[in-house]
């Protein structure tokens, strides 16, 4: 056993993913890379549009298998324990798909029954979800009449109704209002807090920069940069001022507004 994977044993990692492949024919869309996240941390991943961020959470959440590589999640081998690895995650994909012929309430009840917890507490946490996510007025109307920001908000409920040990998110702030976004990290923040693992993905630097405690940028399938936004800056050469956007440009090679626009 390696020292990365003796340390996942002991809870030291909730994420540790080694040599991370995934294949589409002769397409490479994650390229052998290695992530670590501790227990209770922040993460960010970040990168460009098809640099292989929604590829990689699918294999870390079980949905798509790798090509090459080894996951553990939570001190479970993916591979070996895949059920255990579900018990202990919550999962808000970019696009959510819910029963919409479910009340909100339902459909968060549902979620808790379906992770095992009896009905009594069921309907007791969804209470509180739905009161602290600002949903409990609308918790009996369908689905389908939601808001995006509404429909977001309950898939997120459901995703942590069962206390999990880590959650991922894929663009949990995408498409939806301030005051949703405002409920969703306030919960993200005192999840982080209470020791959950929060692997977080976004295009939208600023909150990155305010919420994370770590980030990881992909680009073509591979990391180009991982860490605690000094080493990133160091990574990038950039200078002490630099913004997490500057310290992205400068690792993905992202041509300039000047050069693009040269022809005007």
């Amino acid at each position: 056993m390696s020292e990365a994977e003796a340390r996942a044993e002991t809870g030291a990692y909730s994420i540790l993913a080694t040599g991370l492949t995934k294949r589409f024919g002769e397409v490479v869309a994650v390229d052998r890379i290695d992530l670590r996240v501790g227990e209770g941390e922040f993460f960010g991943f970040l990168g460009p549009n098809g640099a292989g961020k929604t590829t990689t959470i699918r294999m870390l959440c079980g949905l798509l298998r790798p090509t090459e590589g080894t996951i553990r999640v939570a001190g479970h081998d993916l591979d070996r324990e895949p059920l255990e690895v579900k018990r202990r995650i919550g999962v808000l994909p970019e696009e959510i798909s819910l029963y919409e012929r479910l009340s909100g309430e339902e459909f968060i009840v549902f979620s808790a029954r379906m992770h095992g917890l009896q009905l009594d507490e069921a309907r007791s946490r969804a209470t509180d979800l739905l009161e602290l996510l600002e949903l409990t007025e609308a918790k009996d109307r369908l689905i389908v009449d939601y808001s995006m920001g509404m429909k977001k908000k309950t898939a997120f409920a459901a995703a942590l109704i069962h206390q999990p040990k880590v959650m991922f998110l894929d663009e949990p702030f995408g498409g939806i209002d301030p005051i949703s976004v405002r409920a969703i990290r306030n919960v993200l923040q005192h999840l982080a807090g209470r020791g959950t693992t929060i692997f977080f993905t976004s295009h939208v630097m600023e909150v990155v920069e305010r919420l994370c405690t770590r980030v990881a940028i992909i680009h073509e399938g591979r990391i180009v940069g991982d860490g605690a936004l000094a080493e990133l800056r160091a990574k990038a050469q950039a200078g002490s001022d630099s913004t997490l956007e500057d310290i992205f440009m400068k690792l993905v090679d992202a041509r300039g507004d000047e050069e693009l626009l040269s022809w005007l």
